[in-house]
């Protein structure tokens, strides 16, 4: 099949290049120049394990073509992929300028049937609305509006794509039904559901699906705090739990926070969405705020350690992405704790395997970044650890150990056990862990 795809970021690049890898020929518009030159370079605006080769392999197979040109966009597939961003405002509300201007252009340049799928995650109402917009540019389209929600996790996007456990479809025109079975042609098999819906549950089901990870999430960090309170292990309370086979171990994690582009943007657009409509989703106001508290802690900890005065000390940070696997930096909890160190007079020196640009973006010299984790800690007071890659797994604390000031881990992620950390002589600090 020919298909389109509007919009070059995370889920547009991901779907093209894995729908171009099932034998299909994609089509990706961008109205960012300078981005599709790159991608026609085989340069990738953001890390995603194994994306990279897709890209360029099936550039090579000339399966996945990119252009700037919009009506060309259209007109070149009877199945277009709205994938553009649905960036969060102020108050919380999703901004849908980019979907609804897909949309528009869609109607305007379309000449026969074509089924306009909405792969970003939009609150529930935008597929009515982009029909409205179609309707208003042309009211003999024929043009049909499809919601089928992404579920990419970063860092595993390319596996989650190609190995999902649900495919969404909503619908008002049954025929789009099978027509995504065609788009999917080698992924629906008959232990994958294959959800037939209408619009408003198909858009609401990816919120609530995300809403509910991070409450996940937010109730054990919750339960942490109580641990670190009365001295308990949240580690062997998240095990139990999670042999419950109604609760399941997936995001009982006790950290300093989840982030990224989805969990924040999607549990605020949702509650702003019952908000619109009259409901006070308070379950959903209370999971953000108690994130946003989450990402604080670390620094309680570590006042509490150095007596609340960090002036002029030097602090390591393990970690800047929200999660391994990614260079994604947005609303990671790194943000807030560089920043709380620099407002206390702390000197920061951080280290990323794939996350340092970006962070360079947003605080160029006002911290110090490093190629080497181990150099990182040179005269350090602290080392505090806020993703957890493998590579902070592996190390050996007793190899530097004698180059830092103060010999002390705030580990944010739990992701050392502290017997084997103060075996080294260091101090350890977990969330919920001691």
């Amino acid at each position: 099949m020919k298909i389109s795809i509007f919009g070059t970021g995370y889920v547009g690049l991901v779907t093209g290049s894995c729908l171009a890898n099932l034998g299909h020929e994609i089509l990706c518009v961008d109205i960012d120049e300078a981005k599709i030159q790159k991608l026609l370079e085989g340069k990738l605006p953001f890390y995603e394990p194994g994306l990279k080769d897709l890209v360029a392999k099936n550039i090579r197979k000339e399966r996945l073509k990119f252009s700037t040109n919009m009506e060309e966009g259209v007109n070149f597939a009877d199945v277009i992929f709205n994938c553009v961003g649905t960036p969060g405002q102020d108050d919380g509300t999703a901004d849908l300028k980019y979907v609804y201007a897909v949309a528009e252009n869609v109607g305007k340049f379309a000449k026969n049937k074509k089924y306009l799928v909405n792969k970003s995650t939009v609150p529930p109402g935008t597929a009515k609305e982009c029909h409205i917009i179609i309707q208003q540019q042309n009211p003999l389209s024929q043009v049909e509006i499809v919601s089928n929600p992404e579920f990419l996790a970063e860092g595993k996007a390319v596996y989650d794509f190609t190995h999902p456990d649900k495919i969404v479809v909503g619908s008002r025109d049954s025929a789009a039904y099978s027509v995504l079975r065609k788009v999917y042609t080698g992924r629906v098999r008959s232990y994958i559901p294959f959800l037939e819906t209408d619009w408003a549950t198909a858009e609401t089901i990816k919120y609530a699906n995300n809403s509910f990870l991070a409450t996940k999430i937010c109730f054990i960090n919750e339960i942490a705090n109580i641990c670190d309170k009365v001295g308990a292990d949240v580690k062997l309370i998240s095990q139990a739990m999670g042999l419950d086979y109604r609760i399941s171990s997936k995001f009982l994690h006790a950290g300093i926070g989840y982030g990224g582009s989805c969990f924040p943007k999607d549990v605020r657009a949702l509650y702003s969405t019952a908000k619109k409509h009259g409901y006070d989703a308070k379950l959903l106001k209370e999971v953000d705020d108690l994130n946003k508290r989450q990402h604080g802690q670390m620094l309680t900890r570590i006042k509490e350690h150095f007596n609340q005065d960090l002036t002029g000390k030097r602090f390591t940070i393990w970690g800047l992405s929200f999660k391994p696997k990614t260079s994604d930096i947005r609303e990671a909890p790194a943000l807030t704790v560089i920043n709380q160190l620099l407002e206390h007079g702390a000197e920061v020196h951080v280290h990323d395997p794939v996350a340092m640009p970006e962070m360079k973006e947003e605080f160029g010299e006002k911290i110090t970044f490093h190629e080497n984790p181990h150099n990182a800690v040179e005269g350090s007071s602290g080392i505090i650890v806020l993703t957890e890659w493998d590579e902070y797994r592996n190390v050996h604390l007793n190899e530097f150990a004698d180059k830092m000031q103060h010999k002390v881990i705030f580990d944010g992620r739990n992701i050392y056990e502290p017997e084997l950390v103060q075996e080294d002589g260091f101090t350890y600090y977990g969330v919920g862990r001691r």
